[in-house]
């Protein structure tokens, strides 16, 4: 089976950020219709969607039902983070971390799903993180939102399968990619030369990931060839977590 994505509608939401940006362009090279879904103000987008706003959701996918009758796929990316441990992270820092990070992707699965029932072959991907599976010292916030986002997606898929045809769900793990997020870590260091080194050399094949790998492998679970495959944690990492 081909990764094709042909006719396929796809929400896609932080679809202006590095991870979302290459998503949106590697679905529409597979031949599918990339909804590009992002705040209002931030640049073009196809809907203006605050993620942590339930009445937000509700209005895409009534827009989404006017224009398409339906919906074949969503990617849960839009995701926010900064570092900080238990005790430097306020509770207004991990109420907005949690709040799009977490709320955003219950949010996205719980209203998308009826529209997602009426296509013939629906997935959802939702985008964790290598910190959805090992804890860090410095990230107390972002780990505590990824592990949600990681047993979520285990529940939904269950849930999904049941259905017919099943709302498959599973979730992507990247560790440290080129783009906004690395970025916006190495920007705290005072050398910021030396922070981006240091999270290279914890990838064992030595590089940091490429935002198309991450989206090669979102297509790949939106797609058909993916089709026996639900409730699963797949790694983007360079062999991080193996280490």
């Amino acid at each position: 089976m081909q990764l094709q994505l042909k006719g396929h509608i796809v929400l896609v939401t932080g679809a202006l950020g590095t991870l979302g940006a290459a998503t949106c362009e590697a679905i529409a090279a597979a031949g599918g219709m990339p909804i590009r879904s992002d705040l209002a103000g931030r640049g073009k987008t196809d809907i203006s969607l605050d993620v942590t706003r339930e009445a937000d959701w509700s209005e895409a996918m009534v827009q989404i039902a006017q224009s398409h009758g339906r919906l074949d796929g969503l990617v849960n990316n839009a995701g926010v983070g900064t570092p900080g441990d238990v005790e430097q992270t306020t509770f207004a820092e991990w109420r907005r971390v949690m709040a799009v990070n977490a709320d955003g992707v219950f949010l996205g699965c719980k209203y998308a799903m009826p529209l997602l029932a009426k296509a013939t072959a629906p997935s959802i991907v939702n985008i964790s993180s290598v910190s959805g599976i090992v804890g860090g010292a410095n990230f107390a916030a972002y780990n505590a939102s990824k592990g949600a986002v990681r047993l979520l997606t285990k529940s939904v898929a269950l849930y999904g399968a049941r259905k017919r045809p099943p709302v498959r769900c599973n979730s992507v793990h990247p560790a440290f990619i080129e783009g906004d997020m690395v970025d916006a870590i190495v920007r705290t260091r005072p050398d910021q030369n030396k922070a981006r080194a240091k999270l290279q050399a914890q990838i064992p094949v030595g590089r940091l990931g490429q935002p198309r790998e991450v989206a090669d492998t979102v297509v790949w679970l939106l797609s058909e060839a993916s089709s026996f495959t639900t409730g699963s944690e797949v790694l983007v990492d360079g062999g991080l977590i193996a280490g």
